[in-house]
């Protein structure tokens, strides 16, 4: 099955990158993909449900149909385009396709998207749209974000400790009023995790320590995140299955009480951890540590 997929991400990599060579052989996609014709083909219809041959075609039409609309190129520069090297073969294979020739198509207000067995049409301007394999939910997306928040600072911390102290002690002047004073990479690192140990406490009405926070080791954020940032992502994860985001909480250890929603209160975590993050990235990258990929595409990348 793994194999299977394999096969067909590596055709539909084939195919984006082959949209403008109109004229090519299966024997040619085969062999990117590291088959014989026999095996491609069999395994692409088994994955995509149509052969490799006619998913092709069916995806430079829906290009042809694109182009029609939206340039003004001639219907043969169009059709050649599309791998057909007359008008008239254009025109008989758009009108079974579409049901209407080139020239009326243009003046209509269609989809240009056709019915496909496997959901991978044309995307503007040049590659491949590909159906979901997982529905994402407002839930699931809070909560891969927070996952990946708790990652993205376990990996700071690691680079830090390849730091002398000067480097985690020097403080970052690019910082914004009235968020941190005088941070630094080991003072912003401690933020990060106590930010997550103050709310789990704060809906417990419990009080927060901050001075733990005073010149924190880089040992003792790395076991603080271990445990709070994983008991901060699972009180999470029970508010969004219980769907209490809309519901509130009061927070009786300010002064005065502050009655706060639980979905404020994540999206107020990711915001302000994401400004500190930021500069903890930059100083981290100034002071000569490995990079940490902390981007969401490559943390939520879409497998095919």
């Amino acid at each position: 099955m793994h194999e299977a997929k394999d096969t067909f991400a590596r055709f539909l990599e084939a195919l984006a990158k082959g949209l403008d060579e109109p004229v090519v052989r299966g024997e040619t996609l085969a062999a990117r993909a590291f088959l014989s014709r026999s095996q491609f083909d069999r395994v692409v219809a088994g994955t995509a449900g149509e052969p490799p041959g006619r998913f092709r075609r069916r995806i430079l039409l829906e290009r042809a149909a694109h182009q029609l609309r939206t340039t003004r190129a001639p219907i043969l520069d169009v059709a050649i385009g599309a791998g057909y090297s007359s008008n008239e073969a254009f025109t008989r294979a758009f009108r079974r396709a579409y049901g209407t020739v080139p020239s009326d198509w243009r003046r209509s207000a269609r989809t240009f998207v056709l019915p496909s067995p496997n959901r991978v049409h044309y995307h503007p301007p040049g590659g491949l749209r590909l159906p979901a394999r997982k529905e994402w939910r407002s839930m699931d997306l809070t909560l891969k974000m927070l996952e990946h928040h708790v990652f993205v600072i376990g990996e700071f911390i690691e680079r830090a400790r390849a730091l002398p102290p000067a480097e985690l002690d020097r403080e970052i002047t690019a910082s914004v009023e009235g968020i941190d004073e005088h941070p630094t990479i080991r003072s912003l690192l401690s933020r990060l995790v106590g930010q997550m140990a103050m709310w789990s406490a704060s809906m417990k009405n419990r009080e927060y320590d901050f001075d733990i926070e005073r010149d924190e080791s880089l040992d003792s954020i790395s076991a603080r995140l271990e445990a709070d940032g994983q008991a901060f992502v699972e009180a999470a994860r029970e508010i969004c299955e219980a769907g209490m985001l809309d519901e509130t909480f009061v927070d009786a250890v300010c002064e005065p009480p502050q009655v706060f929603s639980y979905g404020g209160m994540l999206a107020h975590v990711l915001t302000y951890a994401a400004h500190r993050r930021t500069l903890v990235a930059g100083a981290l990258a100034s002071a000569g540590a490995r990079e940490v990929m902390d981007d969401p595409l490559q943390w939520m990348a879409p497998s095919t």
